[in-house]
């Protein structure tokens, strides 16, 4: 068997059936582990002729990772969540690979694949959301996930990413709602802080953890040219950040608030806004208005 296309799946009904549709002329099998579903998430999957294998519950993905893995019987492994598809051209691209049909250059044993997020009933093309590379595609064996929340891969062997294009990324229909969002990030920041209590990792001050991520998805990663999508990403992302810091300083019974500190945090996020405005008006300007642009990033004013 050459192609083996991996699930996990929790209350996935809503979505997986045009997961599974997507990949039914695609792989030789496909997985699904299911963490405790109470929906129709199996029935979808039976439909389809998936192997269901199922796992414990632990609130994330990652633990169940290298078990659904090692239920793959295929030399080659695509791993999707159960609310992503797969287009042709990408389909069409990795069977070359595991057919060996593709030229030296392009050989190699694990793939980074773009991914094009649908948020808000709408690709996001900045804010840090593309190209979005996930490693999704590799030989058996060259892959391990470790069981912390959103923990990178670690690989072995050759390792390379797919073009960013469009027709070559995975379709993810991400958060249809901002309540989507708020839901995922209570869950998740529960976890991260957990894991940070646990491992005794140091606390941020919150502020600090908010404006730093709300500037760099609205700036540095051009989040404003995703209009109030990233506006609104930016601030939900920055937000999440915020609130793992809010709950490893009340776990720990920390009351180490300082008003000093506090204005000091507000004026350096003053000085960084105001050099993030004049960037961007400096990229949009020209003569004396790009000079005058320019000494304002300088000074921060």
């Amino acid at each position: 068997m050459k192609l083996s296309v991996v699930i996990n799946t929790k209350n996935a009904a809503k979505t997986l059936e045009k997961t599974l549709k997507s990949v039914s002329d695609f792989a030789d099998e496909v997985v699904v582990v299911d963490m405790e579903s109470s929906d129709k998430t199996l029935k979808i999957a039976k439909k389809y002729k998936a192997r269901i294998f199922k796992h414990k519950d632990l609130g994330y993905v990652e633990p169940a990772r290298n078990f659904a893995i090692s239920k793959a019987k295929g030399s080659w492994i695509f791993i999707l969540d159960a609310d992503e598809e797969l287009d042709d051209e990408i389909k069409r691209v990795a069977k070359s690979i595991v057919s060996d049909e593709v030229g030296e250059a392009f050989k190699a044993d694990c793939y980074y694949i773009p991914r094009k997020n649908l948020i808000f009933n709408k690709w996001i093309k900045h804010t840090g959301w593309w190209p979005d590379y996930q490693l999704r595609f590799f030989k058996k064996g060259h892959v391990e996930w470790l069981d912390e929340i959103h923990s990178f891969p670690i690989t072995q062997g050759v390792v390379k990413q797919l073009p960013a294009k469009e027709e070559l990324a995975i379709l993810h229909h991400n958060y249809e709602a901002v309540s989507d969002f708020i839901t995922r990030l209570n869950r998740y920041s529960e976890i991260q802080a957990k894991e940070i209590i646990k491992s005794d990792g140091a606390k941020h001050d919150i502020f600090d953890s908010f404006s730093g991520e709300f500037l760099s998805r609205l700036f540095a990663q051009d989040g404003i040219r995703d209009g109030a999508h990233g506006l609104s990403l930016s601030l939900l992302q920055a937000m999440n950040e915020a609130v793992i810091q809010m709950k490893v300083g009340f776990e720990k019974k920390e009351d180490d608030f300082d008003s000093r500190n506090l204005i000091f945090s507000l004026r350096k996020f003053q000085k960084d806004l105001n050099y993030w405005l004049a960037d961007y008006e400096l990229l949009h300007s020209s003569g004396f208005k790009k000079i005058y642009w320019r000494l304002r990033r300088k000074l921060k004013l």
